[in-house]
Order: structure tokens, then sequence, then C-alpha cells
């Protein structure tokens, strides 16, 4: 046995943004992780370009919100244009976001990456090993604990051990772990080959300075501006269409020409640097099952949507807020395994979700290539200029979890209900000082109540380690108030991830559904005792 060989609380495969994240949330909550990462730096070109309201509250979470916020750049949304790049329809992201930021926000995927690599030099329980591949994941037949991870250090063809208690697989579309749990592709019928190119220039780009997306069979096109001096756009070329060499130059010109004029001399290469050009596959999947026992698939590894809506990383990030505060309960405060099992059972239906919505969109751009491809694309175009679709649209992007253990829902009670939203946050004023929401709450759970708590509220509060906060108390301009009177709740109970788990319908008093999900997270019992590593 190599003496690498040792037991962790959690081994994260893969530090790109989604693993370093759920390694910071996790050390939010006092657990220990080791990331093992294949190569030895941050991949230097731009991917991720959009992160959106509900991204930047986690960001916030791990203390890296003002610092992202210096390098993003907020955006209005995102217009479909016809041929002749006549807006056909708007998604409108306002810059004041129901999570408190902007909805829309434009960053370099590089940049990200160094402010969170930054934070985890900055955290105990966090360990990084670069240029450490991991080859493969295997578990006890039962799924239990404990998991062993075989890698190999950079240049070495030896297999060194873990063991873990727990793996997330955060290692991106050619999964390992994928593999390792059974888990196979649900396609989702979407697949197109496209450019990606990134470009620095100081010449003038004429557009809105939101996202364009060209609806057009025959040459769909996307362009954004990304930061200061720095641009997207995305064309669908044939796999033998270059825009590199002499006559790829002049294809690029031609491409960009309705943004940027660019002269025909070449004299454009000192202000149009090309940082990068990349051939993508855009392809809509869902992995059948997204953990087995105690290993997990988060991000890429669990679905793949066309970058139409801007969600790719958006889901990835979500998918480690959901799971890592469920994680950390099990491993440091005795919650049975069940609670894991409601990861999937919550996230699984957002990201079909939104690869749908993203689908449609993409319909809406290209139609696809099949002989239905102008059907749909008339039937999309034609349903996007019906009032309040975009804005439903726009909205639906976080939808509210379904009804399961931890989203307690009573139409009857209380109508169009809080259970599975997400509570808003407002600025509010906390000792003379204006602060966000979540910053007032904490990490754990979180009371949030328009009445004086009763005995059984603050029993609820006090098992869970949860703080009350009456909203009367809150200087936030009534936000809240109104929130929970909209919900015709009295008081909700807030999660870790700020999904509200259950409510106290309006004059019911208590919350009247405890028994429902007291049991997935108590911790009358110690945590079970880790078994040695073999």
């Amino acid at each position: 046995m190599s003496a690498a060989a040792a037991r962790r609380p959690v081994v994260i495969i893969g530090a790109g943004p989604v693993g370093v994240t759920a390694a910071l949330l996790l050390a939010r909550h006092g657990v220990p992780s080791l990331l093992l990462e294949r190569h030895r730096d941050i991949y230097p070109l731009p991917r991720a370009v959009v992160a959106d309201d509900e991204i930047c509250r986690i960001l916030q979470s791990i203390g890296v919100h003002e610092e992202f916020a210096a390098v993003a750049r907020p955006a209005p949304g995102l217009r479909l244009l016809d041929p002749r790049r006549r807006v056909i329809t708007e998604f409108p992201r306002s810059p004041h976001g129901h999570h408190g930021f902007a909805q829309t926000n434009m960053f370099d995927q590089p940049e990200l990456e160094r402010l969170l690599r930054d934070a985890l030099k900055r955290r105990p329980e966090c360990e990084l090993w670069s240029g450490a591949e991991a080859v493969s994941v295997t578990q006890p037949a039962d799924g239990t604990a404990p998991v062993r991870v075989a890698f190999r250090r950079d240049g070495s063809e030896e297999e060194e051990y873990l063991w873990a208690d727990a793996v997330l697989g955060c290692d991106g579309a050619g999964s390992i772990t994928r593999e390792a749990i059974g888990a196979v592709w649900e396609d989702l019928h979407f697949e197109e080959s496209w450019r990606v190119i990134d470009v620095r220039t100081s010449r003038r780009v004429s557009s809105w300075d939101g996202a364009e997306q060209i609806c057009c069979p025959t040459r769909p096109a996307t362009y954004m501006r990304v930061g200061e001096d720095r641009y997207r756009w995305e064309f669908r070329l044939d796999d033998d269409e270059r825009l590199d060499g002499p006559q790829g130059r002049a294809r690029l010109r031609e491409l960009v020409a309705p943004w940027v004029d660019l002269p025909s001399d070449g004299s454009e290469n000192d202000d149009f640097e090309v940082i990068r050009q990349a051939q993508y596959t855009f392809r809509a999947r869902l992995a059948d099952r997204w953990h087995r026992g105690r290993v997990f698939l988060l991000g890429d590894a669990a679905h793949l949507t066309p970058p139409f809506i801007g969600q790719g990383l958006c889901a990835g990030l979500r998918d480690a807020y959901n799971l890592t505060w469920k994680l950390a309960r099990v491993l440091r405060q005795g919650s049975g395994d069940g609670l894991l099992d409601t990861y999937e059972r919550e996230r699984k239906p957002h990201a079909r979700h939104l690869i749908r919505v993203a689908v449609a969109v993409g319909w809406a751009m290209t139609g696809g290539q099949d002989r239905g491809a102008a059907f749909r694309r008339t039937v999309v175009g034609t349903a996007c200029r019906i009032p309040g679709v975009t804005a439903t649209v726009s909205r639906d992007l976080s939808p509210a979890l379904t009804a399961g253990p931890l989203v307690r829902r009573r139409p009857r009670l209380t109508g169009r209900g809080l259970a599975g939203t997400i509570c808003p946050q407002p600025w509010v004023l906390q000792g003379g000082r204006r602060v966000r929401l979540d910053d007032v709450l904490g990490d754990s759970f979180a009371v949030l109540t328009a009445v004086p708590p009763t005995a059984q509220m603050t029993g609820v509060a006090t098992a869970l380690g949860a703080p009350t906060v009456h909203v009367g108390d809150l200087d936030d301009g009534g936000t809240l108030a109104a929130w929970l009177a909209r919900g015709r709740a009295d008081a909700v109970l807030l999660r870790p991830d700020r999904v509200v788990l259950d409510t106290v319908p309006t004059g019911a008093g208590d919350f009247t559904d405890t028994a429902a999900w007291a049991p997935l997270l108590h911790t009358a019992r110690r945590p079970a005792e880790a078994r040695p590593a073999p």
C-alpha cells in the first residue's frame, strides 16, 4: 500500500469551479476535503462566461462575491434576432435580482477560477493536489464507505490510493466517476457543432450590451460582450471551415462584419486579437443516475446543456450548493444517508428543466437540422412573441423544487405557497451596518417569522441550531414581510441553501408537518464511527 493511502472525509475529483466551490462550501460546514486535479494550474483560456444572481449568492456564501463583482460585468439580458438582426423577442434581466445581485453577469472563467483557488488557500480544511489524476473509483458492493480512489501523480505510472467517506465527481463530461457508478447518458435530443471565438479588441463593436442570438437556419450565431475589451462570438460552422490563416481571416472578417468593421488589408492584427477559437459539439444530456452510495456526480459529469441561456456552469454550482450541506450534516452530525438521496431527487428535475429551456432557445435559433426544423423554428419563434412567455422563461431559470422530503407543500393551506422556492435576499440594517440577509442568517438553517415565535417554532430552531429572525426587526423596506404575505405564511424554515423547507401557514401558529422531515435531519445519535482504510 502506498504511503499516500489515507482516509479522508471527502475526496473531490476535479478542481474546476464546481469542485473548488464544493470544497469551500464543505469547509464552511467544517468538513475537510482533498481535491485531485490532473492539471498543474487552472486552464488559462475562457470557457464559461455567464453567472446569474443565484450563482453570485453562492459565491457570497464562500466569501468571494466582492472579488467576483470587481471582475464581472452586469448585462441586461438576451435578445433573439432574425437574420436581418431585427429583434424577435427579448429576455430582460434585472440589475437587482431576487438574490440581491444583477441577474446576468459576464466574466472570464480563468479570473473566477483564480479567485476560487485563492480562497481555497485560505481554508485549512481544503487541500489541493495538482498534477494528480484520478484513474478509478471503487466502493463496497452495498454502497457504503469507505470509497477507494486510485490516482497517479504527474509523470508517474504508479497507482496510489485514498479512501474517503464520500467522493464528489466534478470531473466533467468524460467523467470516470460517472462510469464508476454505472451511470449512462439520457439523450435530450440536441447536438450541433459550433465554433467559439473569443476576441480582445479596442475597435468599436456595434451591438446591444447584452447577448444576441441570431436565429437563422443556415448561419445561426451568438454574440456577447464579456468585458471592457473582451467579446465572444459563436457560429455554427462546417467541420472543415477554418478561421485561421489568410483565407480563415477573410472568413472571420465576413462573419463578424455585422458587429465590427475590420479593414481588408490585415492591419486589424494589432487591435483585433483572437484569444481562442475552439470547435465544440453542443449537446443536451442528463445522467440517468447522479449517485450510488457515497459517490456523487456534479456539474458536467451529471448534465450537459447547450449554452444558449448561459446555465452550464450555473447548474454545476447549484449542484454543489444543494449537496454539500446535506453531506456535512451526515458526516458531522449523524443524519442518515437517506438525506443524501434528496440530492438527485431535487437537482435532476431542475437540470432537466434548464436543458429544455436551452434547447427551446436553440430551436428558435436554428430549428435543428432535420425535416421538422422549419416547423419547430416557426412554433418556438411564434411562442416567444406571446405576451408573458419571455418573462416566464426568464423567471423560471430557477423554478421551485418539486415536493419531496425536504420540500413540504400543502397547496390547500398555502395557496401559491413558498415551500421549494428560494428566499429573497434584500439588503438589511444590522447594528447600523447595511448587509445582505445571508450575512445575518449564517450558514445553517434559519427561521424567518412575521409573528412572535411560538414555543414550537423556537423548539424547531433550537433542534436545528437555527437563528430565529423576526422580519420586523430587519430594516429591509418590507421585502420579506411582503414575500411572506404573498405566500400566505406567517413563518418559514429555511434550509442552509436558502430553500424554504416548511412554512407556518397564516393563522396556523406552528409548523404542522415536522414529522415528515425531522427524521432526515435528526442529530440525536452521534455520527457513525469511521471504519479504517483497508
